[in-house]
């Protein structure tokens, strides 16, 4: 029989048999940290307890006191219950999926019926009743065609259609919370009792289209928030209360500041008192990019689809983009963003490295297509003015640049009151453009940065723009809310494709 050997926390190794699972291997630890086990991390990996482990490999046994791994758990296995309870008291009610979200969950339902808030309630009492049931959660990997068949013969056709999407070598996975079963990744906890039943609380409900096509079925979505306890429920409820007292919108209104409408769905209509203050942030922002040696520039809000080929957005960033056709049958469309009109500027002339670093800044407006059900005040718009910036150097200049931007960004950050700031460093997705040695060069030079600066970041794999690494800084406001708004990028492409 073949063995693995694993690595605990302590740095202590144990040889167990090939395929053993992490439920087993807290059960050879102690009969109480099986009790108290939700999960394992395994080789990094988040891992349900009930699945093998096949190779050599580190290893540790979660509990509910391990937030971050607890958390998403609990509020996957809240999705799954609150599905199930749907189920139970509607059973002709279909599902569709229901993926874990900040602070929550949601899941989409098809019913006729809307949902109401009688009926929230309703469902709440039904989930506490299967969380207090303390129902065994268990999984099983399925033949595809065992899985289709299940869901046919259920009547479940958005989860046949799932499955058919999924790529031929992915495992099939069912989750069964007692006897109501969902097709899922996991990993899940052991049993519905893990679920703090008081840390919970359904939102609202709101429409949403299958897989996010207007096209498609329209489906009822049902948001709900958990926490590990009663009183990490309680301060987030009071979070939402403070901030709705805050919210942006019912101010702009207010103080006679902006609006919007459905003629312009995205998009502000600034009033004077609301267009005073931002042309006064950006008088603000003026002198202080003029001071740190940028040169303002203007470019055009409209251009041949030639140039968005060049850049790469017109194959890479086509869905969120505003096209227009002439009479005379010319491709344009409305900027996304400002670092091709800039790459036009700088290339007018020639240049000699003497005259690096150059930097121009722009308050460009720009235009993006997002989802109208993304669309959210001042926050997600589709038309807003970008106070953008680039800085064309030598690569032996580009880490100091990288500190002095980063410099720049803190120091007004501060300016407004804002010194708790979180950096994510987003590093290079699947779908990019560049060869992995400019992708190797771009990252190195804001982890360099970093760490001269001595500032800690938390590095998010895969999510980088199409064409180069970023950090992204987020802000934390008076009541705890966090908000990304500044990035820095690094982008060896875009110069190379011009």
């Amino acid at each position: 029989m073949s063995q693995v050997t694993l690595t605990f926390p302590d740095g202590n190794q144990k040889k167990f048999e090939t395929g053993i699972t992490s439920q087993e291997v807290a059960s050879s630890i102690a009969p109480s940290l099986l009790k108290k086990a939700i999960s394992s991390t395994v080789n990094g990996k988040h891992f349900d307890l009930s699945w093998p482990i096949k190779e050599d490999a580190s290893i540790a046994i979660n509990t509910i006191k391990d937030t971050e791994p607890a958390l998403e758990l609990v509020r996957h296995d809240l999705a799954h219950i609150m599905a199930r309870a749907v189920q139970e008291i509607w059973p002709d009610v279909k599902v569709t999926i229901g993926p874990v979200i900040r602070d929550g969950w949601y899941y989409d339902f098809d019913r006729k019926e809307p949902f109401t808030a009688d009926d929230l309630i309703l469902i709440e009492k039904k989930m506490k009743e299967i969380i207090n049931a303390r129902d065994p959660v268990k999984t099983e990997v399925w033949s595809r065609q065992e899985a289709i068949e299940y869901y046919k013969k259920n009547k479940e056709p958005f989860k046949v259609e799932l499955i058919e999407s999924i790529p031929g070598d992915e495992p099939i996975r069912m989750y069964w919370h007692g006897n109501w079963q969902d097709l899922c990744r996991g990993p899940h906890l052991q049993h519905t009792g893990q679920v703090p039943a008081d840390g919970f609380k359904l939102m609202h409900v709101a429409g949403a289209y299958w897989r996010g096509d207007s096209n498609r079925e329209q489906l009822q979505r049902i948001y709900g928030c958990a926490f590990l306890n009663k009183e990490q429920l309680k301060a987030h409820l009071h979070m939402l209360e403070e901030a709705a007292k805050r919210d942006h919108r019912k101010l702009g209104r207010e103080m006679n500041l902006f609006h919007f409408e459905e003629v312009a769905p995205g998009s502000v209509f600034w009033h004077p008192n609301g267009w005073y203050l931002f042309q006064t942030l950006i008088s603000y922002m003026r002198r202080r990019q003029e001071k740190a040696g940028y040169m303002e520039v203007n470019t055009p809000d409209i251009m041949d689809r030639a140039l968005w080929e060049t850049s790469g957005h017109w194959f890479n960033y086509m869905e969120n983009m505003f096209l227009a056709k002439t009479h005379d049958d010319r491709d344009y469309a409305l900027k996304p963003m400002n670092c091709p009109g800039h790459m036009m500027i700088y290339n007018e002339s020639l240049r000699s490295y003497r005259d690096l670093p150059m930097k121009i800044s722009e308050f460009g407006k720009v235009h993006r297509y997002e989802p109208s059900g993304a669309l959210h005040g001042l926050l997600r718009v589709r038309s807003f003015t970008q106070d953008d910036a680039h800085i064309y150097c030598t690569p032996e200049q580009l880490t100091d640049e990288c500190l002095k931007v980063n410099e720049l960004i803190l120091s007004i950050y501060k300016d407004f009151g804002f010194e708790d700031i979180h950096i994510k460093l987003s590093t290079r997705p699947e779908n990019r453009i560049g060869s992995d040695e400019s992708w190797d060069l771009s990252e190195a030079a804001l982890i360099n940065a970093l760490d001269r600066a001595g500032m800690s970041y938390t590095v998010f794999e895969g999510e980088g723009a199409f064409y180069g690494p970023k950090l992204e800084y987020v802000l934390r406001d008076a009541i705890g809310r966090d908000w990304q708004c500044g990035t820095l990028q690094v982008d060896y492409n875009l110069p190379e494709r011009f």
